[in-house]
């Protein structure tokens, strides 16, 4: 009963990621006081069996069992759990019993002796395991006190070959549930966004902007490869409208030569399927992608679906847009935000038109090389629009992935993960505080991810929190450090590296957004005044560690102070080479803090077996070595360390 991870009944596949265990529970119990197990059961995609794997009860009295298979190939797999009384289980727990109290000793010899030879005849023909079992059978049959010949039958060899061939009476099966398994990069990723018409634009001495080009953009690729980041993010390429265009700082009127939001999409100049003629030519683009592949970076490109007032649609499809008593077009409105410049779109009007042509804008687009989608504000589309789409592109272009850019409520978030969207954007910007940042890890890790694959990001063209307007460069520090280590995927904004922090007043967005003008920056501070070379350290880190690549797999450590958090993360059997890594963070960007934390070795990878008093840890962040034991005291100081990332040497 109780089997996960299932998404509303089996209605849609739970998510995997190849090379990533993921856990398969269920509640499994019986009649009666016999013993019985249960294993969890991975299929291939093509009906194969991939992996067998004992579950264990990891809620006794509760009987909630667990087993964790890894998938390591994409597509659509599946899982089941079989369980069955077990004889050998029910035998050994009511021999040890009774022989211990002195009660039918030699009633229980005789069944063990009959228990172990049925084993032995279940047992391939000339195996290992054959041999063993009949050989504790025949053991059993020998002289010696009952005490002596039951340890013939409970030795670690029999235990071992009953693991590999259990003895099974009265099998019972669960259902069969499916699971999309996707590549790595839609779990494990490092965005870095930025807008191309500001790569490599200038003003003129008359104040005038020359803007950014795709090619000037190709030019930010080796910079963004440097720092380690594995995705180059793109905000809408498109032509953008003049009617009611944005001013800076969303004023409501454009100035001369303010270039507009690009994401009023459309002119006549062309739509979504269009480049804005400033930025270059489809030539242009597919010199950008090729230029990234040579530097193994992957393209991801920003697609809002609404249209300026200029738009090809609003023209060719009127009703396609919501049109008000008054006879004109609804514009966009997020009160107090309201957005003149961008017409939604109603999917209501003409669902199949509307599909279709949002299909193949996006087919062309994946054509041209770009394999990841960031989509804006997809909570604000019908949810089956997204079901219809995810899964044809799932079919036709497997290995595209689309983020959902969903600041919205936990319902609608997740159902957009359950429906297909393989990323999704959080609440992370928002969870401060130790206490909330501690339940959120875990929520994301063990109670969302069959659901949500998290991304993230400190900031975004459109957030700037208060944190990170009042915390300086150790604020932008700290939190770049905890999304680096906190979540397999994240990614910053352009400036980032900067440390651009002013906002505009009564906002929580930069002031002069990005979104509205043109914006020169000199990276180089990054080097000096910036954090480039955190930025870049972490992303190393990150490609070092495949415990930090991994998503269900954190634990928490208390502390002693409520400004510095500790948590650890932990290969799992299965997913490679062993790897832990336990963080130490001060989430406080003005003051030191120091604590004792309290270390849970047993999560640690040491082994069952591991009793020594310390373990060493090496520093990735400053290369120094320590020797910790199970109550180590850390002092953070955000303006100069303000983490400990350790990697743990396994004994």
């Amino acid at each position: 009963m109780d089997v996960s991870p299932v998404i509303e009944d089996g209605r849609w596949p739970a998510k995997a990621t190849v090379g990533e265990a993921f856990p398969v529970r269920g509640t499994v119990f019986r009649e009666g006081h016999d013993e019985f197990s249960a294993e969890a059961v991975l299929t291939r995609p093509d009906g194969t069996e991939a992996q067998r794997v004992r579950m264990v009860d990891t809620k006794p009295g509760l009987n909630r069992y667990e087993g964790w298979v890894v998938p390591d190939a994409t597509g659509t797999w599946s899982f089941h759990i079989e369980s069955w009384s077990d004889p050998y289980r029910t035998w050994e727990h009511n021999a040890t019993v009774k022989i211990e109290a002195g009660v039918d000793e030699r009633l229980m010899i005789d069944e063990g002796i009959a228990v172990l030879t049925r084993a032995a005849e279940n047992a391939p023909a000339d195996s290992a395991e054959r041999t063993t079992l009949a050989a504790a059978a025949d053991a059993m049959k020998g002289e010696g006190t009952p005490a002596s010949l039951l340890t013939h039958g409970l030795t670690t060899a029999v235990h071992d070959a009953l693991s590999r061939y259990p003895l099974r009476d009265m099998m019972t099966y669960s259902a069969e549930y499916l699971v999309n398994v996707d590549r790595e990069l839609a779990l494990y990723g490092s965005w870095y966004e930025f807008f191309p018409r500001s790569a490599g634009a200038f003003q003129r001495p008359d104040g005038t902007w020359v803007p950014g080009t795709l090619k000037t953009a190709t030019e930010e690729l080796d910079r963004i490869k440097a720092m380690g980041f594995t995705v180059a993010y793109l905000t809408p390429i498109h032509p953008i409208g003049s009617t009611n265009r944005k001013g800076r700082n969303n004023t409501l009127t454009a100035e001369p030569g303010d270039p507009g939001s690009p994401y009023g999409i459309g002119s006549e100049d062309g739509g979504h399927d269009t480049i804005h003629p400033d930025l270059g030519t489809f030539e242009d683009f597919d010199r950008l992608v090729a230029r990234a592949r040579e530097l193994d970076l992957e393209v991801a490109l920003d697609i809002a679906l609404q249209a300026s007032p200029d738009h090809p649609w609003v023209t060719e499809h009127p009703e396609w847009f919501t049109t008000r008593l008054d006879g004109t077009i609804a514009y966009a409105e997020n009160p107090p935000k309201k957005y003149q410049d961008i017409y939604p779109l109603n999917f209501d009007n003409d669902p199949e038109g509307i599909y279709v042509a949002i299909r193949d804008m996006l087919t062309l687009w994946a054509d041209h090389g770009v394999t990841l989608f960031r989509i804006d504000n997809p909570h604000t589309k019908p949810l089956p629009f997204w079901q219809r789409l995810l899964a044809e592109f799932r079919e036709t272009y497997p290995d595209v992935i689309f983020l959902a850019e969903a600041f919205t409520k936990p319902p609608m978030l997740q159902t957009l993960g359950a429906i297909g969207f393989h990323q999704s954007y959080n609440y992370f910007a928002w969870r401060n505080e130790k206490t909330e940042i501690e339940e959120y890890l875990m929520e994301l890790a063990y109670e969302t991810d069959h659901l949500v694959r998290p991304a993230f990001w400190p900031t975004t063209h459109d957030i700037l929190t208060p944190y990170m307007q009042r915390g300086g460069v150790p604020a932008f520090a700290i939190r770049a450090i905890l999304a680096a280590t906190g979540a397999p995927t994240w990614g910053i904004y352009s400036g980032y590296e900067l440390a651009e922090n002013i906002a505009r007043p009564g906002a929580e967005e930069q002031i002069d957004n990005e979104k509205y003008q043109f914006k020169s920056r000199d990276y180089g501070l990054g080097d000096s005044t910036g954090i480039t070379p955190l930025l870049t350290k972490l992303n190393a880190v990150r490609a070092a560690h495949p415990a930090l690549q991994r998503l269900r797999n954190v634990t928490i450590h208390p502390t002693t102070s409520d400004k510095i958090i500790c948590f650890s993360k932990k290969m799992r059997d299965g997913e490679g080479k062993q790897d832990t890594v336990i963080v130490a963070l001060n989430l406080d960007p003005f003051i030191t803090h120091d604590a004792l934390i309290d270390l849970d070795f047993s999560t640690l990878g040491l082994g069952d077996d591991y009793h020594g008093g310390s373990i060493i840890v090496d520093d990735e962040l400053t290369g120094q070595t320590f020797e910790w034991g199970q109550r180590p005291f850390v002092r953070l100081d955000p303006h100069g360390s303000a983490a400990h990332i350790l990697s743990v040497r396994i004994p």
